[in-house]
């Protein structure tokens, strides 16, 4: 039986409801379970792209063309989120690829803000790494729906239902198995569809690149028996026999809240399991979704226009200097030329040249609707958090900002440059790579960020982008937070007597510096009427 008999597939919109056809989705992942890997495949199966790169192939094979920074070239990782759009069988996909490695989070949490769903990537081996695990804490909380692929089947790994049960325990999702693996590593023959009765293989002969779809009548079809050992077939039949009966058949609103992931084995390497994901966001993936904001809830069949910006790219194309505000729609049609409401300064700008990506490859923006994500070119009047709207003061909520765990003084080897590596490291605060803090003691500034390997790109970025030599000192510091207060006769005084152990953010915000997570917990006891914000909400209210 077909899952889409006993299913009703998603609404493909008709001429007044073109946001319904929109698929907005991120792919997350641990490092290495293949995320970027899949992305270019899913490129590639969705026309985007003529040859999909390979992270760990040679030469020009190499460059991922999701991954258009030079540092992400040369070390095979994604350092940023990539949005790429694609269209098929009259379905627009936006596509955002985020970064894996957990130096990076805060980029890939923000990008979640963005998505209407998620597919993870698990490794068929390694199984739930703690990248994914938190990357999936920050999707429930969200309440978006979860597409689970169990990646690198043609080689050895774990039994599959070792790695449902996993899925289901660990975290607490109902599992509902849309394909099996039929062998794997050496006895590696495809992929069994078992709710379409397909056999996906390979014309090449075992463990080589999927390019064949066999249809068949069930387990004891001589298309599989003649074809797979004896061993796999016997262990396929019971897997499946298994599968039917300890785990829930496919239900779509179950899915759509959040309860229940679908789990699609394959090998993105050798194309398994790709078509059979974009054929299910498809049919089954969730339109654009009601966003939060500080008034009320946006929905996405409203007529005014309203969107927000959950990323800024700063030199996506160095030879012109230019800063890119990734703006997610969630309201409205958006027309190429509009007027639009910058909330935060209070002023109108004209969106004259929005664009749609291919990473590093760009189309103007005529028309956008509800789930769209377009670029708009700006010389840095957009920030991470501002609102665009056809005149309403109103603020998309919920994209979040977190205290840094590695703090270093910057050092400039050129004391020329100061204008330009502080022009640089703006921008890159702009971007949410890095936090920049001016400590109210001293001149040298300290930059925040999550992981180490953030430093090396700023290094590096300031270098190739800014012609600007840097490198960072250690501070008596390890973490940075927020201060807040509700009555400003205690913030002051608080204020006046730590100006030691204090800096401002580039919004003017009072940080405390603290050397180390007892001093944490000294301080905020000796001042119960001081709160020491880990997290803060970026939501940026109109310029006095």
């Amino acid at each position: 039986m077909s899952l889409t008999d006993t299913q009703s597939p998603a609404a493909t919109g008709g001429a007044d409801t073109p946001y319904l056809s929109r698929r907005t989705f991120a792919i997350i992942s641990h490092p290495d379970a293949g995320k970027t890997t899949l992305t270019e495949k899913l490129l590639f199966s969705g026309g985007a792209i003529r040859a999909a790169g390979q992270v760990r192939a040679r030469g020009e094979r190499r460059r991922a063309r999701s991954d258009w920074m030079k540092i992400e070239q040369e070390r095979g990782i994604s350092v940023s989120s990539s949005v790429m759009t694609f269209e098929r069988d009259g379905i627009t996909f936006n596509l955002l690829d985020t970064p894996g490695h957990e130096d990076f989070s805060e980029d890939t949490y923000r990008t979640l803000t963005a998505v209407d769903a998620a597919i993870m990537v698990i490794d068929a081996a390694k199984g739930i790494e703690t990248q994914t695990r938190k990357l999936f804490e920050v999707c429930r909380l969200r309440d978006i729906p979860i597409i689970t692929f169990v990646n690198k089947i043609d080689r050895e790994g774990r039994h599959p239902l070792e790695a449902l049960d996993e899925i289901q325990e660990a975290l607490a999702l109902d599992v509902s198995p849309m394909t099996w693996p039929v062998g794997m590593g050496s006895d590696f023959f495809g992929v069994y569809d078992w709710r379409n009765k397909r056999f996906l293989t390979s014309s090449e002969g075992r463990g080589q690149r999927f390019d064949t779809v066999r249809e068949v009548t069930g387990l004891d079809d001589p298309i599989l028996t003649d074809t797979v050992f004896e061993n796999v077939m016997a262990e396929l039949e019971e897997n499946v026999e298994l599968g039917a009966e300890a785990y829930p058949a496919f239900d779509r609103e179950a899915f759509l809240e959040g309860h229940m992931t679908p789990v699609f084995f394959g090998s993105a390497l050798r194309d398994y399991g790709v078509e059979e994901i974009i054929e299910f966001i498809a049919g089954f993936g969730p339109a654009p979704h009601a966003q939060p904001a500080t008034l009320r809830v946006i929905r996405p069949d409203e007529p005014k226009v309203t969107g927000f910006v959950f990323k800024v790219q700063a030199n996506m194309d160095p030879k012109h200097r230019d800063r890119i505000a990734f703006v997610r729609l969630c309201s409205g049609t958006f027309k190429r030329g509009m007027k639009l409401k910058h909330v935060r300064a209070g002023k109108t700008i004209a969106v004259s040249a929005p664009i749609f990506f291919f990473a590093e490859e760009r189309e103007l923006a005529e028309t956008a609707y509800p789930g769209d994500v377009i670029g708009v070119p700006n010389h840095g009047q957009l920030r991470v958090g501002d609102t665009l709207s056809e005149g309403e003061e109103i603020h998309v909520t919920g994209l979040p900002a977190f205290a840094p765990e590695v703090l270093r003084r910057v050092r400039l080897s050129d004391t020329m440059r100061v204008k330009q590596m502080r022009q640089g490291l703006m921008d890159l605060a702009e971007e949410g790579l890095v936090q920049i803090f001016k400590p109210q003691i001293g001149s040298n500034w300290i930059v925040g960020v999550v992981g180490v390997l953030q430093l090396d790109v700023v290094v590096d970025r300031l270098s190739t982008e800014y012609s600007t030599d840097i490198g960072f000192d250690l501070v008596p510091y390890s973490t940075a937070r927020w201060v807040e207060c509700d009555d400003e006769l205690v913030l002051k005084k608080f204020l006046e007597t730590n100006r030691g152990s204090l800096a401002q953010d580039r919004d003017d915000r009072p940080v405390f510096l603290f050397k180390n997570a007892w001093e944490v917990s000294y301080i905020g006891e000796k001042n119960p009427d001081i709160r020491f914000r880990e997290t803060r909400e970026i939501v940026h209210f109109p310029e006095s």
